[in-house]
């Protein structure tokens, strides 16, 4: 099953004053998976390390000059490759700071698009159709370009794709509404030209996207209606003639997406492999008019396998790079990672999942292809009959309801009705694990509770979640609902299982931690292992103070120093109370509750806007919670359980700070705030040096690498190595 994971922000947009425009020409993969070359729709080319999210290098041509083609990155010279006014090629360095210092020539027709993909040269394609290898392009930069399309002719898109003997250009134009795709062949050089078949009246393509594979270029294109089209072209044995005069392109319908009421505006469907699109700007299925989604389909099985809304305005760009989505939306622009496993009908429907260890010892039935497909009750072998087919099957021998029948029953039947008939729908193996089946449910369910006060199942509702076939966009009210109902349980389980929690959300479930009553979370049933790490962190008796890492914070030195040194009685009265003192500000449940806040994704950007609605006193409980969890994780030198939930030292610092960027001022003037804001200080402290000792042994490691082992050293030998 596809997968979308938690974004982050790549950088901020500057969109045009209408909104039309993201102010994002182009984003281009550089010299490997963990850079990108973004260039804004005017001056700027600005070289970002996607995993740390910051801007490596920027270049800007000057004022009156305009970028008008995406610079792209050469892997073979290392050279960076953009157009300024149509004609002027510019070729710079990561070390020139310039570009106007940069070499550049002047080219005698205005050009498209340069580009390059890694293993092949840099190419030109001149805006009427004309391509040129770059380095034959400069040896003559004003040699004459011949034009190859038509009057009224124009580009829509285009890319190149390098195989492993063969390099293409490939793009699609526009005549008075007439659509074509051209193929371009270098080294020989040949053209094919195809008429691409019409849609609707006054339709044309919103977007396309090439890729390549056995042999065949597959173009796939999306119109406004939501239909998603593919035509597969052969490149063996290419003729320059062939599709000269406009051969029709055969193409098949792939998908069919739903776009409501009217026509797409702005969206994009990108190929991410064989059996997987991604499609930005189409409304989710189940989600209302007026959202903006990114969703991840299955084109073999026809299945939605993954949704994300977009805060913001979409503008139809999308790119892929390196197993991530890159999507300008608002004024930001997003980084999404994706995963895309092998399509295959067991996972399509549901039916792939892991087996337990004792299951695994006895053989299985293989189900039916009646079975999968119409809902005929399965006759396993008597000798493979497990205890659990024995259960199924008893399960089985009373009358069930359908999945649609299902979702009538409830919307008028009590709550014992819908738990027990969800329970048995669920049990079934004909439809368990299904995503869309569970997605109604859980929508149906929360629907019902949302109109009727009187009607909850909390069981019904948990049992979905631990599916794990639910996120929050596929159900956005089911957390809410859960808060609403003092359901903590379940929103446990969702702060755990739901990967696109969003920020505003999971400041609703602090706020709510938070501002709870010990005595009533303590009657909540919770998790069990994450209840049994605080339990054992809580617990633990504060041992001698002892090293982490081969690193002790400034308290413990302190403490160190004074086991064996005699100091001032005032000052050990004065000090002592503060290292003793490791008592959780918070009960057992509120703590693990507080845990999953912990462990939540988020991007900074949008998180802090929300925490600024916590008051100080919130605040100040949460930083003393969060500085508790640091005094054990560092005094008792204790280590993440393997197998338990269990928050980072890294999640608690990281959130430390946000905490301290959101409320600082208000801090600063609570009187109660002063020791821990203090403590907090040389709990940053430590980190810092921690880091730069980190730092210091890496550095001494590499030198180590570096140095050539003596190959003869004899029986016997001593070698004194001098660290500087």
């Amino acid at each position: 099953m596809a997968a979308l994971y938690e974004g982050y922000t790549l950088c901020g947009l500057a969109p045009a004053q209408n909104l039309s425009n993201s102010g994002v020409q182009g984003i281009e993969a550089e010299r490997d998976g963990d850079h990108v070359v973004v260039t804004d729709s005017t001056r700027s080319v600005t070289l970002y390390k996607v995993s740390d999210q910051k801007p490596l290098s920027s270049w800007t041509v000057k004022q009156g000059q305009t970028l008008t083609c995406p610079a792209v990155y050469n892997a073979q010279t290392k050279e960076y490759v953009a157009v300024s006014d149509g004609k002027v090629i510019r070729i710079w360095k990561e070390e020139d700071i310039l570009l106007d210092k940069a070499f550049k020539a002047t080219v005698s027709s205005d050009v498209w698009r340069v580009h390059c993909e890694a293993g092949g040269e840099p190419v030109v394609l001149f805006q009427r159709g004309s391509v040129r290898l770059l380095d034959s392009l400069l040896s003559a930069p004003q040699q004459p370009i011949e034009e190859v399309l038509a009057q009224e002719e124009t580009i829509r898109w285009s890319t190149n794709i390098v195989t492993e003997s063969q390099h293409f250009v490939i793009f699609t134009t526009e005549q008075k509404g007439d659509h074509f795709l051209y193929l371009q062949r270098l080294n020989p050089n040949s053209l094919q030209r195809y008429r691409l078949e019409k849609e609707e009246p006054g339709l044309s393509p919103l977007s396309f996207s090439a890729s390549y594979s056995d042999k065949h270029i597959r173009l796939l294109y999306l119109y406004p209606n939501g239909h998603v089209y593919q035509s597969v072209v052969s490149v063996r044995g290419l003729m320059v003639d062939e599709g000269a005069q406009g051969l029709s392109l055969p193409r098949s319908l792939l998908l069919g997406l739903p776009v409501g009421e009217g026509l797409l505006e702005a969206a994009s469907a990108q190929v991410l492999d064989e059996a997987h699109v991604a499609v930005v700007g189409v409304p989710h299925p189940s989600a209302g008019a007026g959202k903006d989604f990114l969703c991840i389909w299955n084109t073999n099985f026809q299945t939605l396998q993954a949704g994300k809304e977009m805060a913001g305005k979409i503008y139809g760009q999308l790119w892929s790079y390196s197993n991530k989505l890159f999507i300008p939306h608002g004024k930001t622009l997003s980084v999404i990672p994706y995963e895309c496993p092998k399509s295959n009908l067991a996972s399509a429907l549901g039916k792939l999942r892991q087996v337990k260890t004792e299951e695994s010892k006895a053989p299985t039935s293989v189900p039916s292809w009646n079975n999968i497909l119409h809902e005929e009750k399965a006759h396993p072998s008597r000798t493979v009959e497990t205890r659990k087919t024995k259960t199924t099957r008893k399960s089985q021998a009373a009358p069930t309801f359908t999945n649609e029948q299902v979702l009538e029953l409830i919307k008028t039947a009590s709550v014992e009705e819908v738990q027990k008939e969800v329970e048995v729908l669920l049990s079934r193996t004909d439809i368990q694990d299904l995503q869309p089946s569970v997605g109604q449910l859980a929508s149906t369910l929360v629907s019902r509770s949302l109109e009727d006060p009187a009607f909850y199942t909390p069981s019904s509702l948990a049992q979905l979640v631990h599916t794990r076939c639910l996120c929050h966009s596929v159900c956005p009210d089911l957390v809410l609902l859960a808060l609403e109902r003092k359901d903590y349980f379940l929103c446990q389980l969702c702060l755990q299982f739901f990967p696109d929690i969003p920020e505003a959300i999971t400041c609703a479930c602090l706020k709510a931690f938070i501002s709870m009553p010990d005595v009533d979370a303590e009657k909540v049933s919770l998790e069990p292992d994450s209840v049994s790490f605080m339990e054992t962190l809580m617990a633990r008796e504060r041992g001698p103070a002892a090293l982490q890492n081969g690193f002790s914070p400034p308290w413990l030195t302190w403490s160190i120093q004074t086991a064996s040194v005699e100091v001032a009685p005032e000052r050990k009265t004065k000090k002592r109370p503060r290292l003793q003192q490791q008592i959780c500000p918070v009960g057992l449940h509120k703590a693990v509750l507080l845990n999953e806040v912990l462990q939540t994704a988020y991007s900074d950007s949008f998180l802090l806007p929300h925490l600024k609605d916590l008051t100080s006193q919130q605040v100040v409980l949460f930083l003393q919670y969060l500085q508790f969890l640091y005094l054990k994780y560092s005094q008792d030198a204790f280590p993440q359980m393997h197998g338990l939930r269990s928050p980072s030292l890294t999640q608690i610092m990281d959130w430390v700070c946000l905490l301290l960027d959101a409320h600082f001022t208000v801090l600063v003037m609570t009187p109660e705030a002063k020791g821990l804001l203090l403590n907090l200080h040389r709990f940053v402290k430590s980190q810092v040096r921690l880091v730069s000792e980190l730092g210091k042994i890496e550095g001494s490691l590499q030198e180590l690498n570096k140095m050539k082992t003596k190959k003869d050293v004899g029986q016997y030998s001593i070698e004194v190595i001098e660290l500087f």
